[in-house]
């Protein structure tokens, strides 16, 4: 969410970055003349509010001396009946500009490229040259189905579409590369790992700028009736699209101590999405499911420290892909092409060579205080006895699942079977290659 004076003051501003986003900047038709109402109405109200103490003073010394205080006493009435009105139209005013202010996306930064969509985005770097076999190479579907540990078909039997069941060294290979993501990033890359739950509520989801319009991409637990906004009860509950939802909203409404610099967390759980809008898109395989793994990292910084963890973190989730031996490469995305929330996105895409392309792996996002100002989050600032928004930042490091399925593309072999990284192979209990499954049976 944005500052009311901020917007206020950089109008042609906000307005330029709206349109470079694809957003359009008529959203904002109405905003001089609220602002401008509310401001009115507010400072005619304190103007009346004066005279009616003035008023209350010459009551006093008039009902002392024994005068006449009837037209004193209408005219206050007058006056406070006026004041009242005045602070509904104020209220009224300012509780439209906020639903205006709260529909508004993050300002791209002044680095961020124009563009309209991913094919806007610019490649920053690669790692690693693409895969290349002496032999066809087959998708993860194929590859994971023939060995025995995925079973896209049982899954849609228990679930329904978009869901998938691992077995054996499959179930293993998920469960290891988890362990090992959060090893590395706990005990190199500096984060504090963190086990939150899986069900938030609407207030959580506001502050990471999910609700109230990215509803229909979420599971609502419907405890108690259809979600309404702005409408909460107890029973309010929603399946965590990303671990980063619960852990933004740890430091809800509170002022956090960064005086030893940034707090970082990691944290490995479940994600459950509708994928509303991306039906026909990615219909087979592991690349769009309703229910996935994934390793988040969030960080909660100073405003002078947020580019450089930015940087930081998007290095902690390539180090990954790196250890893993897995190519890839880094997208700035364009204005058009970055989430809601976010003032400036890198994407890191790994190569899939059964599908010959990139995939998105992790999105490294620097929100700046677009969602501290949602969630109400603070520190204080050396020096100073006023409190500020913090900086925060998240990203994938990484999807497990994407993690998986390049682990299988990048590194089946001829034969079928799948080489198992060097990195991964203490995880799983030092076998170095995933062969056809026997079903329900121990190796």
């Amino acid at each position: 969410m944005h500052d009311l004076a901020f917007v206020r003051a950089n109008l042609p501003l906000v307005e330029e970055k709206l349109r470079s986003r694809g957003a359009d900047p008529s959203i904002l038709a109405d905003f001089e003349r609220l602002d401008t109402e509310r401001r009115t109405a507010i400072t005619e109200a304190e103007t009346l509010k004066a005279q009616r103490n003035a008023l209350s003073e010459e009551f006093a010394k008039l009902k002392r001396a024994g005068g006449d205080v009837a037209a004193i006493s209408q005219r206050s009435g007058e006056l406070k009946d006026r004041t009242a009105a005045l602070e509904v139209t104020a209220s009224a005013a300012d509780a439209k500009l906020r639903e205006l202010l709260q529909g508004l996306p993050n300002l791209p930064q002044d680095g961020v490229p124009a563009g309209s969509s991913e094919h806007d985005n610019v490649c920053e770097k690669t790692w690693g040259e693409p895969t290349k076999f002496d032999f066809p190479a087959k998708p993860h579907w194929e590859i994971g189905e023939e060995l025995g540990i995925l079973d896209f078909g049982r899954a849609a039997k228990i679930s329904g579409s978009r869901f998938v069941v691992h077995f054996g060294a499959g179930a293993r290979l998920e469960r290891a590369l988890a362990n090992f993501m959060l090893d590395l990033h706990t005990r190199e890359n500096g984060y504090a790992e963190v086990l939150p739950p899986f069900m938030v509520n609407s207030t959580s989801l506001f502050g990471t700028g999910n609700l109230p319009k990215f509803a229909e991409d979420l599971f609502h637990c419907d405890d108690k009736g259809p979600y309404i906004p702005g409408q909460l009860h107890e029973n309010d509950h929603w399946l965590i699209p990303t671990a980063e939802v619960p852990i933004t909203n740890l430091f809800r409404d509170e002022t956090i101590d960064l005086s030893d610099g940034t707090i970082s967390f990691t944290a490995y759980t479940p994600c459950f999405r509708s994928e509303a809008g991306s039906y026909g898109k990615d219909v087979r395989g592991m690349i769009r499911q309703h229910q996935f793994q994934k390793v988040e990292l969030v960080k909660f910084a100073r405003p002078e420290d947020s580019s450089a963890e930015h940087e930081k973190l998007t290095r902690d989730a390539e180090s990954v892909l790196e250890r893993l031996g897995l190519p890839y490469r880094r997208m700035l995305l364009c204005t058009g092409d970055m989430g809601f929330s976010s003032s400036k996105t890198y994407d890191l895409e790994v190569w899939v060579p059964g599908q010959e392309t990139y995939r998105e792996i992790s999105s490294c996002s620097n929100f700046e205080s677009f969602q501290a100002r949602r969630a109400n989050i603070r520190y204080k600032p050396a020096g100073s006895n006023k409190t500020e928004f913090v900086h925060t930042l998240n990203g994938s490091g990484l999807a497990v699942g994407r993690t998986y399925l390049a682990i299988l593309e990048n590194y089946q072999q001829a034969d079928g079977s799948v080489r198992i990284p060097d990195a991964l192979q203490p995880y799983m209990g030092g076998e170095t290659v995933i062969t056809k499954q026997s079903l329900g049976r121990a190796r």
